[in-house]
């Protein structure tokens, strides 16, 4: 096994630094996801689905984690912005594929999963015309290099990202082709791969 990939992959899947209290009620419950994300009010989901607009307290549900850990030298943060009444969460740093690292990453462990129902996430970005990455994590992924993958692309002004589940690749044999819903445990959007300056917003988070 290459030890750097290891690493690598062993840093996408670890996991948040501690339980977050009370982070469900910072959510949207579901009615709000089936009616404004599915576009129709033809029937309730009983169960709640992360509906995630960076306000009241993003940081207590929101971590950043740059390769680092492992002996990388990429560098960056996240920031919680409020612009023109709008909050959103920023990342930005410097990606350096040196000493085998090449990522930044803000991720939310969750505290349930969507409902089985669910067949993609779906997000509201901006940056810096830069692609970038959601990583998925499930009760599968069992070791701390497996998760689940896509990337989408920026531009300078705001637009809807709609990332089928079926569109997430696995990053080792041995697990499903594609992640189930009711399985996932975390999510993550994450700048990587090769050496550039990274910008993203992000708006919304959701499932639909």
């Amino acid at each position: 096994m290459d030890i750097g990939n290891a690493a690598r992959r062993w840093a996408f899947g670890r996991q948040g630094r501690g339980k977050v209290d009370g982070a469900l009620r910072h959510l949207r419950a579901g009615l709000i996801s089936a009616v404004f994300v599915l576009g129709g009010g033809s029937g309730l989901i009983a169960e709640e689905r992360m509906f995630e607009t960076f306000e009241e307290n993003p940081a207590q549900r929101w971590d950043f984690v740059a390769d680092t850990v492992m002996g990388g030298v990429s560098s960056g943060n996240v920031a919680f912005v409020q612009e023109d009444g709008v909050a959103f969460a920023r990342m930005t740093g410097s990606v350096s594929t040196e000493n085998n690292g090449g990522f930044i990453q803000f991720r939310h462990k969750m505290d349930a999963p969507p409902p089985e129902g669910v067949t993609g996430v779906r997000l509201v970005v901006r940056g810096n015309r830069e692609g970038y990455f959601v990583h998925l994590r499930t009760r599968g992924t069992v070791l701390p290099w497996h998760y689940y993958q896509a990337g989408f692309d920026t531009t300078e002004g705001w637009r809807e990202i709609r990332l089928p589940l079926s569109a997430f690749e696995a990053s080792a044999q041995g697990l499903r082709a594609t992640p189930v819903a009711g399985s996932l445990t975390s999510i993550g959007v994450v700048a990587y791969g090769r050496d550039h300056a990274a910008r993203v917003d992000v708006r919304e988070i959701d499932f639909y």
